[in-house]
């Protein structure tokens, strides 16, 4: 007896359950494992991206083997593929929202409409004057 192909395990599905495999099939199908899955999606290779990101080829391999970076690499990464990082947070009872400019000082100015990045003008800050105290050699000393 020879074994079933999967399409064949599938069609004897009830339709309800067939239904929510080819559901998770398209959820997992848009879905990456990490960042070299990422970049071969995007049809690049790792000279690609250490051109685009004034690198050596070694240093992108570290990059796409980490498991924990900083979002300005993971960003400039991502646009050295080509595309662009969205930052969204789900909280419980709310619509998910998408930080913008998350830690880009310039770009969050320039959003409020200032565009200079001098800081406001603040007064001088305020010194004590101090007297110049002279011992004299009369004077008791408060030291041991």
């Amino acid at each position: 007896m020879m074994g079933r192909t999967l399409d064949e395990v599938v069609a004897a599905l009830p339709a309800e359950r067939r239904e929510r495999v080819d559901q998770r099939f398209l959820e997992l199908k848009d879905e990456v494992e990490g960042l070299a899955e990422l970049r071969r999606a995007a049809g690049k290779a790792q000279v690609d991206i250490a051109a685009a990101l004034n690198i050596k080829q070694p240093s992108v391999s570290r990059i796409e083997k980490q498991a924990d970076m900083y979002l300005s690499t993971l960003r400039n990464y991502v646009e050295a593929i080509g595309g662009r990082l969205d930052l969204i947070v789900r909280l419980p009872l709310r619509a998910p929202l998408r930080i913008e400019n998350l830690g880009d000082v310039g770009a969050a100015r320039e959003k409020r409409g200032r565009t200079s990045r001098a800081p406001a003008k603040r007064s001088p800050p305020v010194q004590a004057k101090r007297k110049s105290a002279r011992r004299s050699s009369t004077a008791p000393s408060s030291m041991p």
